[in-house]
């Protein structure tokens, strides 16, 4: 019985790693396809005046974007694992169009020193959230709480154009989206827990790096207002 016991428990742990490692790998392949799309369009002056040329055009970009997480994140359920996968590529490409306008605004130096800061931050706070034995769901809930400031004073400061705010809100940021890579990560990992590989959990996997991304492009965008070098 204990040896039946070592077998199953070897294997659930297995399976978590599997599912984990999968987690970060479907990140990463989101996050190269958002950086090509978004270079390829900033060398591309057609591509540029489709996309930015149109007040509307950008608009329709944005809200598809926002309807496309919701999408997923709500219907994950009844969407099957390779229409879940799908669907978050094709996020990943749209927010690479959105974002190309990045690299019209900064120098390419500065969005590649800034990736790399952002890259390191996320890779440790990721670690800590995976390896810690402190419980970070109350840690959680205060950063959604903060969130929702956060977009609201974000809104707020597109018509009041106030710079103090604007720094307010760029520190702010990356307090809670630092905060929720760990919270996030370990979130992950307890969801992911003895679970075996099947399409459920392989779609709950996929909805984490979803999760991870979005962290870490906010992170991304908000490292870039301090870092960045403007042209």
């Amino acid at each position: 019985m204990n040896s039946d016991y070592s077998v199953s428990d070897y294997q659930s742990k297995l399976a978590q790693s599997t599912l984990i490692k999968n987690v970060y790998l479907w990140m990463t392949a989101a996050l190269a396809i958002t950086g090509i799309t978004a270079m390829a369009v900033s060398n591309s002056y057609a591509m540029q005046q489709l996309i930015f040329g149109s007040r509307f055009m950008f608009l329709g970009l944005i809200i598809a974007e926002l309807a496309l997480v919701w999408y997923v994140s709500a219907r994950i359920q009844s969407l099957s694992f390779t229409t879940a996968t799908g669907l978050f590529m094709l996020y990943s490409f749209i927010n690479g169009l959105t974002l190309s306008v990045i690299f019209l605004a900064y120098t390419t130096t500065s969005i590649a020193s800034t990736f790399f800061v952002t890259a390191g931050t996320f890779g440790a706070m990721s670690l800590y959230g995976y390896f810690t034995k402190k419980d970070l769901t109350s840690l959680g809930n205060l950063l959604f709480m903060l969130l929702i400031g956060l977009i609201i004073a974000t809104v707020v400061n597109i018509f009041w154009a106030n710079s103090t705010l604007y720094w307010i809100t760029t520190y702010a940021g990356i307090f809670i989206f630092v905060g929720l890579t760990a919270y996030d990560t370990q979130k992950i990992k307890r969801l992911l827990n003895g679970q075996e590989i099947t399409e459920e959990s392989q779609k709950m996997a996929l909805l984490g790096a979803l999760s991870l991304y979005l962290d870490f492009i906010n992170l991304f965008l908000y490292l870039l207002r301090i870092f960045g070098d403007r042209k």
